[in-house]
């Protein structure tokens, strides 16, 4: 049984540890919103907050999230929750729309450590 925070809520799944997380919350969580890709952290298409950090959830063992904070892009919130889902929106981005979950978390812990970012950081 592994415990953890996901999107705000104590969670416990009783899973192999060696799972990779991106599995835990598809098959045992219900959360399909994390998408895979590669299965190797390359795509771009899973990643998941790890303590506030993006992180490729297809590679994470889920032994490796007791006790720490996940958030999905179901915890995120909407586009009037969240600004990065809200430009997505606004500036249509979205083409087939299967790897941007993964895009979005990316880009919104990107913003969360460097709030104004420039071409240059």
């Amino acid at each position: 049984m592994t415990t953890f925070t996901l999107n705000g809520a104590e969670v416990s799944l009783d899973a192999d540890p060696d799972t990779p997380l991106l599995w835990a919350l598809r098959d045992h969580a219900g959360l399909t919103g994390t998408k895979f890709g590669c299965g190797v952290g390359a795509c771009g298409a899973c990643p998941v907050h790890l303590n506030g950090a993006a992180v490729p959830s297809c590679t994470l063992p889920l032994a490796a999230v007791e006790g720490a904070e996940i958030t999905t892009i179901e915890g995120l919130g909407g586009a009037d929750d969240h600004p990065v889902q809200g430009a997505w929106i606004e500036l249509d981005v979205v083409q087939c729309g299967y790897c941007q979950p993964g895009q979005i978390m990316a880009t919104a812990a990107m913003i969360a450590q460097v709030p104004q970012p420039e071409a240059e950081n």
